[in-house]
């Protein structure tokens, strides 16, 4: 038997795109003997602060928060530009403004709400779903306006939905930064040498993917909420890219100035900071 690694990630297409390889064995698994847990972001974010998980998938805001407990993997992260979460309305030219109105959020947790909290601080009530009920909760009129994440990126104009704004577009302008929605965090108590198989072996299984995206389909299918093939590649097209590879200098900025933003408005505890796990080799 391997050393075992408790290893969670979201059931977004990105990935069970990118994690196929190392799901289905395809890649070397360097003496680890990994079990997974496919969750919902944000039940992911819960779990991480109950310390269930070795290595798992959390929202960069839900990271920021644990910094003291866990390091980031440069691998594995969804970070870039037009990747945002899109802030939506049920009826047109619609914005919140008044606090009778009611913003559906995908976890008190994610990027996504941090996101909404620094540019729409106090504007209306918040009531944090499952990311898969949002859309539809707005389609019902159940709710006034909704932080949208994952597939419903690609389809919310067949849902007859309003655009109020790209959240991620106004980070980018604000920050200059590429957006860090999400990455992979390790416990601090892993030995340096795991973290580095782990690294190696989900560094190994995205290569594979992207050699062979086709092969990583029934997967993606089997967890997406979303079943269009099309729809579920544009996803890995937007969020899979050379910082999901490595994080790199740009990456690490990114993660500093969302560190910095959110400790400034006071959305997380003061000397938090996000840090990349390196072997230093």
């Amino acid at each position: 038997m391997g050393i075992p690694i408790h290893l969670a990630l979201s059931t977004c297409p990105n990935d069970t795109f990118a994690f196929h390889g190392l799901m289905t064995r395809q890649v070397d698994w360097r003496g680890l003997e990994f079990s997974f847990e496919l969750l919902d972001i944000q039940e992911l974010n819960r779990r991480l602060f109950a310390g269930d998980f070795d290595v798992a998938k959390a929202s960069f805001f839900a990271a920021l928060k644990l910094s003291r407990d866990t390091v980031v993997l440069p691998v594995g992260a969804a970070l870039g530009y037009g990747v945002g979460p899109l802030l939506l309305a049920a009826e047109p030219d619609t914005r919140p403004c008044e606090q009778r109105q009611l913003t559906l959020c995908p976890g008190e947790d994610t990027t996504a709400a941090m996101l909404f909290r620094l540019f729409y601080q106090g504007t209306t009530r918040l009531d944090h779903v499952v990311f898969s009920e949002i859309m539809p909760r707005l389609q019902q009129r159940q709710a006034d306006f909704g932080v949208c994440i994952h597939e419903g990126r690609f389809t919310w104009k067949q849902a007859g939905l309003s655009l109020v704004e790209d959240l991620g577009t106004r980070w980018e302008q604000q920050t200059g930064c590429p957006l860090p929605l999400g990455g992979l965090l390790a416990r601090r108590t892993l030995p340096a040498d795991v973290m580095a198989r782990v690294r190696d072996a989900i560094r190994d299984s995205i290569l594979t993917a992207q050699d062979d995206p086709d092969g990583a389909l029934p997967t993606m299918r089997r967890c997406a909420q979303e079943f269009d093939d099309v729809v579920l590649m544009q996803h890995v097209d937007l969020y899979v890219n050379e910082w999901t590879i490595d994080l790199g200098s740009v990456g690490q900025k990114a993660l500093q100035e969302l560190s910095r933003q959110a400790v400034s408005a006071g959305l997380a505890p003061p000397q938090h900071s996000l840090k990349v796990w390196s072997d230093s080799r």
